[in-house]
């Protein structure tokens, strides 16, 4: 049997998850799937048509909308970003979404996005 890395064995564990989560949640041009991916640095959050196939928006740290002169933590910068995500789905006129943590567990900066996301007026 060949040894995985504790790395690449995280990462598997992940994967299965998503698949598994993946199998129950849809987003539809009404309620949209909001996903969430993680890298050690930036957050990004994509709203997904499942139907279409097509992604509604996005939002991500590395935006020309996002500007922030200030060092802040991940934390912080996952709400602000869960709430730009919102504002902009207000403006295309979307009041519903569902949450698809993609396999991560729903704490520390993924539950960030998810308190952004609420707060900006999105009902998940």
């Amino acid at each position: 049997m060949k040894i995985i890395n504790k790395k690449n064995y995280k990462t598997f564990l992940r994967l299965k998850r998503k698949i598994r989560i993946r199998k129950k949640i849809w987003g539809t041009a009404e309620k949209p799937r909001l996903t969430v991916f993680k890298s050690i640095k930036y957050t990004y959050i994509q709203a997904i048509n499942d139907v279409k196939g097509h992604t509604i928006t996005s939002c991500s740290v590395i935006d020309k909308t996002f500007s922030s002169e200030n060092k802040i933590n991940k934390m912080d910068i996952a709400f602000i970003v869960g709430k730009n995500l919102g504002i902009k789905l207000i403006d295309i006129g979307i009041k519903k979404a569902v949450f698809d943590r993609n396999g991560y567990k729903y704490s520390n900066r993924i539950a960030r996005v998810g308190d952004g996301i609420r707060e900006s007026g999105i009902q998940m």
